[in-house]
Parts: structure tokens; C-alpha cells; sequence
């Protein structure tokens, strides 16, 4: 077993943390397993470790989420791929069999979690399971996913914003960084000609480049490390929060809410956004925005009729209860004889 080596490194400066030529994969027999893979492959199998201990701890059978997770995962993978490709399209065509190529990257959250969720719609009306109740419990096995998997976005070099001297600021070797980073500024200019606000931000990340030891690194956000750490707030409020949620489905729109949140901030500070075709909107965050709203509402509207059904179920009781009290105290009628 052989390391796949960049010959690169990766810094930290206002943390003082250096990874000296960091690999980004292992040969085996001549078979290149990038970091990345066997990242997305640990986060899989956290995750299905997790919703079985959520399954088990909210008294559910968790062998019915054995059988989810396999076809929810593969189809996830797939979604995630073609939701990439779809607005990344130019990358791809000269090439189409690149797409099948997930070794070296090109996985978007969104597209696993549509394709993901509606595998789980199918699945659970097929087996007439409560529905919203699985989402509770499976949405927390997506957020582990998540958690771990941006690491393998560490490796590639990728998943990173726009120029910063923060403490958290992130140094990559310029020959790592996409094509936009390497290209002439001719070229950028001419690719994001109706895209000023995205030329804006790459051009202030090259003018901002440092040379260290002969070689060029990019100084950039780390919204990998961001969004892994964030998500990991989130599954620690969430797993807290179940023993108190009003209904099946509000741990399911908790994560929308605050995971929109936190994406469409995050998305604002990337240099590598999806965009709807031909308009500045941010695909990613058109996305956050609308799915933060919606859990939102539904959070509060799903909370009102909870309400509602407790207020009904105590003012019936208190009837009955009075109802019987009036019964006791009625004294008998003496008959006349």
C-alpha cells in the first residue's frame, strides 16, 4: 500500500498548523482509492450506525432501517451526482464518462438529500411506516453524513470561499486550486462576464495569494471546516431536542431550518457556486432559502395544531370530569307511593 502523494501542503498561518505534503489517497495493486471515497464511506457507515441507536432509543425496529439506508444511500449518490453535473454540465460534455468518475469529487448535498427523501417517501409507503417519523430519525443519519463526509472536500482541495485573513484562514497550493484560480485573467473574465460578483471574489482570492518557499497559495474560508462543525451543533441540539419535540416530522424540519440557515450563509462566501443558467441567482441558496422558510413554517404551523389537538384532549377531560362530578352530586328523587 502506497500513499498518493500532492506534493503540496495545506496551512493554517494564523493557527500556526502546517500538513507538509499532504496525500490525497492510497495504491493498492495499482488501484487508487482517493481519500474522499473512504471519507464518504466512514460517514456512511456512522451514519447508519446512528439511526439504528435513534431507532432503537424511540422504540422502533431498526432492521427496517437497514434495508432504507441501502437504497437510500445508492440512490442518494446518484441524485447528489446528477444534481452536480447538471449545473456544472460544461465540465462534463467533452467527456461524458467522466461523470461516472466519483473518486475526485463532484457531490452536491442537495440533489442526495431530494433523491434521498423521496427514496424514503417510496420506501416507507410501501412498508406503511410512520413516514414522518422515519424522516425524524434517518435526517439525523444524513446530518452525520454530512459531518464527516466535507473532510473528503479537505483532501480534494475544494468546498473552499473567498478570500480571508480570519484566524480559521486556509492556504492551498495554487496548482490545486480549480481551473478559475489558474487560468488568465483574460479567461476568467470572459467565462463570468454576466457574473461580476463571482469575478470579484475569485480576482480578490488571486490579487491575495502569498509565496511561501517558491510556491503560490491561495488564502480562502474553509467553509468545509465551517459547515462540518456547525452540523455537528446541529446533530447535538437535534439528538437533545427529540425527547421534546410536539410531533413526528419536527426533527425532520428542525434540520431544514437551521441546515438552510447555515448553507445559505455559507454559499455566500463560495467562490464555486451553482448558478441558475443565465442569472446571478445562486442555485445553493435559492435552495437554503426557500427550504429555511418552509421548515419554518411547517415547524410552527405542525406546533399550533399540536396545541390545538392537547387544548381539545384537556377541555374534554375536564368536561367528563365535571359531567361526573355532576352525576355524583345528584341526590335521588324520593317517589311517592
Amino acid at each position: 500500500m502506497n500513499l498518493i502523494m500532492n506534493n503540496t501542503d495545506i496551512r493554517f498561518p494564523n493557527l500556526g498548523i502546517v500538513f507538509e505534503n499532504l496525500g490525497n489517497g492510497i495504491s493498492i495493486g495499482g488501484f487508487s482509492l482517493k481519500y474522499y471515497g473512504i471519507i464518504i464511506g466512514i460517514g456512511m457507515i456512522l451514519a447508519i450506525l446512528l439511526v439504528e441507536w435513534m431507532a432503537k432509543r424511540t422504540g422502533q425496529n431498526p432492521d427496517d432501517y437497514i434495508d432504507l439506508a441501502f437504497f437510500a444511500i445508492i440512490i442518494g449518490i446518484v441524485g447528489a451526482r446528477l444534481y452536480y453535473v447538471a449545473f456544472n454540465f460544461d465540465n462534463f460534455k467533452g467527456n461524458l464518462l467522466s461523470i461516472l468518475n466519483l473518486r475526485t469529487g463532484g457531490l452536491a448535498i442537495y440533489g442526495g438529500a431530494i433523491f434521498g427523501v423521496t427514496t424514503a417517501y417510496i420506501y416507507c409507503k410501501k412498508k406503511k411506516m410512520n413516514l414522518p417519523l422515519v424522516f425524524d430519525t434517518g435526517i439525523l443519519g444524513l446530518l452525520v453524513g454530512q459531518i464527516i463526509g466535507r473532510w473528503g472536500n479537505f483532501f480534494n482541495r475544494e468546498v473552499f470561499g473567498c478570500y480571508t485573513n480570519s484566524l480559521f484562514a486556509m492556504q492551498i497550493d495554487v496548482t490545486d486550486a480549480p481551473y478559475d484560480f489558474q487560468c488568465s485573467v483574460a479567461d476568467l473574465q470572459a467565462r463570468y462576464v454576466n457574473q461580476p460578483q463571482i469575478l470579484s471574489k475569485i480576482m480578490e482570492v488571486r490579487e491575495n495569494a502569498v509565496v511561501i518557499d517558491g510556491a503560490t497559495y491561495l488564502q480562502v474560508h474553509p467553509t468545509f471546516l465551517y459547515e462540518s462543525f456547525f452540523n455537528l451543533l446541529i446533530l447535538i441540539f437535534l439528538i437533545l431536542y427529540t425527547k421534546h419535540k410536539k410531533f413526528n416530522g419536527e426533527i425532520f424540519f428542525g434540520y431544514g431550518l437551521f441546515y438552510g440557515a447555515l448553507r445559505f450563509v455559507l454559499e455566500g462566501m463560495r467562490t464555486d457556486r451553482l448558478f441558475i443558467k443565465g442569472t446571478p441567482i445562486a442555485v445553493s441558496q435559492l435552495f437554503s432559502a426557500i427550504i429555511c422558510i418552509a421548515s419554518f413554517i411547517a415547524i410552527v404551523v405542525g406546533r399550533v395544531r399540536q396545541a390545538k389537538k392537547e387544548f381539545a384532549a384537556s377541555a374534554q377531560k375536564v368536561k367528563e370530569k365535571l359531567e361526573a362530578e355532576e352525576i355524583l352530586g345528584r341526590k335521588p328523587v324520593d317517589k311517592e307511593n
